[in-house]
Parts: structure tokens; sequence; C-alpha cells
């Protein structure tokens, strides 16, 4: 009986435990909710989002305007772009499909009568785009139904999928690693108390914080350059832009990233707490940045938050610098808004900061 009832007490203690940490219960329970409902009012019912396409031509054209209109008004999102800036476009994730109206010029050389789909196959979203104009053209007021279609298959370096997503992976590790390596060995130590033993000697903080900073970019730099070797040995994956700005682009990155781990592991005490901070942080990231597709799929109202977060930024820059070859000028402001984000968490995280 003595042994049953040192048990129940051992559970009890645990109970009353975690029920005096007001930020656990609710990172446990409340959060997974709030998050539940959220999600659920935003994707519980709703109707795909029309396909964001390029009619390929010149506005003077009849035959491009009316196909443009027609594509409008049933909801998708489309431009009039010429044959380069369309395929540029595509290329960078942008848009879903490149259509070709009759009269223009193809890649074999010659007019040809009818609609042309620009897209990869290997990409789901230009399938099921394809599909969608298909279906519309066929309804609707062309007369596209005698009108003949054809496919064009794009699967060169820089327009694949695979090409997109790889930026976007290599974000997405510089964000979780950055955060989850600062924030979690801060909690961790300061639950050891090793930071109150660090602060009895004669250490500066700041050389401590730097410390941790360096170490987090020596560590990120095999892991950056595994993900870019995979993608440039595996997949052909081009890295068209100077690798001295995709250093920098790089390294700024994990700089924000690692000033908003400093801000959110500054006085969280427990794993529990810097866990769901973190989660709170990134999940919105992970949604709206355009990791696994692109941040421009989204509604238009909702595009001043989408480029205010650090990994759209971030994954766009990487996209820029690696697809399309920009230039350090060229990213300059993205850098800026990166920039932005390391200042700013950094000084509230040094106010901010406790030891115990």
């Amino acid at each position: 009986m003595y042994r049953w009832h040192a048990f129940t007490q051992l559970v009890l203690l645990r109970f009353r435990d975690f029920s005096r940490e007001p930020e656990v219960i609710f990172w446990a329970y409340g959060f997974p909710l709030i998050l539940t409902v959220a999600l659920g009012l935003g994707f519980a019912g709703s109707r795909p989002e029309p396909p964001a396409v390029d009619v390929q031509g010149e506005m003077s054209d009849s035959r491009v305007r009316a196909l443009a209109e027609t594509l409008r008004q049933t909801g998708m999102k489309v431009e009039v772009n010429s044959k380069a800036q369309s395929r540029l476009r595509y290329r960078t994730g942008k848009i879903a499909l490149v259509v070709v109206p009759a009269g223009e010029v193809t890649n074999r050389g010659s007019k040809d009568e009818g609609l042309l789909f620009v897209l990869d196959e290997t990409r789901s979203e230009s399938a099921l785009a394809r599909k969608w104009v298909e279906a519309d053209l066929l309804r609707d007021r062309l007369g596209s139904a005698a009108l003949p279609m054809r496919e064009e298959s794009v699967q060169e370096p820089g327009s694949r999928y695979i090409d997109f997503l790889v930026p976007g992976l290599m974000g997405m590790n510089l964000m979780g690693t950055s955060m989850l390596g600062f924030g979690f060995a801060l909690v961790d130590m300061r639950a050891r108390n090793l930071l109150k033993r660090f602060l009895a000697t004669p250490m500066r903080r700041a050389d401590f914080l730097l410390a941790i900073f360096v170490a987090r970019k020596v560590l990120l730099i095999p892991e950056m350059i595994a993900i870019l070797a995979v993608g440039r040995l595996v997949f052909g994956v081009p890295t068209g832009g100077n690798p001295l700005t995709l250093i920098l682009v790089i390294l700024v990155g994990a700089l924000a990233f690692n000033a908003l781990g400093l801000l959110l592991g500054c006085r969280a005490r427990k794993m529990e707490t810097i866990s769901g901070l973190v989660n709170l942080v990134q999940l919105p990231m992970y949604i709206f940045s355009g990791v696994f597709f692109s941040s421009k799929r989204f509604p238009e109202e909702a595009q001043p938050f989408i480029q205010a977060l650090p990994l759209t930024q971030l994954n766009e820059a990487l996209r820029e610098v690696m697809l399309e070859g920009a230039t350090l000028p060229a990213v300059a402001l993205r850098l800026g808004i990166l920039l932005a984000w390391t200042i700013v968490p950094l000084y509230l995280a040094l106010r901010w900061f406790r030891w115990r």
C-alpha cells in the first residue's frame, strides 16, 4: 500500500508542477486550440484559389486581350507579358502557367493556330492550372471547343519545381536551425543554472552572446553546403548568381533568425515555453513565406503582411540570386528588411535578457 501511495503522490507532484506554470498550460492546451480554430476558419469548406497565369504576347493584339479578359472573368490572376518575362515569372514560381494564343511564335519558330500551354509537367500546380484554363475556355465565349490546344513541356534548369524548392528548403533550414539552436540553448542553460554561474564570472554578457552567434554560424556552413551540393550535383539546380552575394544573403538571414531566437529565449525558463514560442513565430512563415509554393498565391490583401516576414524576404533573395543571377544591389532592399529583423529583436533581447 505504501508503494502505491508514494506513486500517487509522485503523479500529483507532476500535476501540481504543471499547473504552477501558466505559460506551459497555454502552450500545451490553448495554443493548439487557437491554431485549430484559425486554420479551420481559413480553410474549412473553402474553394481552391484560381491559378495565376501569364498570357504571352502584346496588349495591342486583340486576340491576346480577349484571352486575358476571358481568363480574368473566371477569377484567375492574369498578366500579359512578353515571352522572356513570362518564362522568367514561371521559372521563379510567380505564375503556374504560360498561355500562348494563336499567332504567337513558338519554340519551333512557326506560327501555330490554337493555344499553346507552356508548363513543367512535374509541377502539380502547373498541371492543375492547365486543366483549369482549358475547362474554362471550353465553356466560355472564345469558341475554344473548335480551337486546337497543345502543350509544350519545359524542364530546363531554373524552371522546374525542384529549382524553386531548394532555395525554400535552404531558407526553412536557416530559420529552424538559427532559432532553435539559439533559443533552446539559452533556455537549457538557464534551466540548468549555467547562466547564473556564468554571471558570477568576469565574463562580459556581449562576449557570451557573440560566442553563441559565431558557433551557430560555423555549424550553419556545412548544412548549407550540403543542401547546395545535393541540389547542384543530384538535381542540377542552378546557382547562377555571385557566390559572395549568395553567402551574404545566407549570413544576413541567419543573423535575423538568431536575433529572433535570442529574443524568444531571453526570458523563457522552460523548454515547453520556448518550444511554444518558436512554433508560434515559425508557423506563419512555414505557411505564407513561399517555402513549398509561391507566396504570391495568397490574396493581395495579405501580401503586406507576407512580404514583411523575414523568411519571405530570405526565400525571395535566395531564389533571385540562385535562379535569376541577381546582383547585390538587386537584393539590397530584401537584405535591408532582414537587417531590420536583426537589429530590433537584438536590441529588445539585450534589454530584456535575464540570466536566472
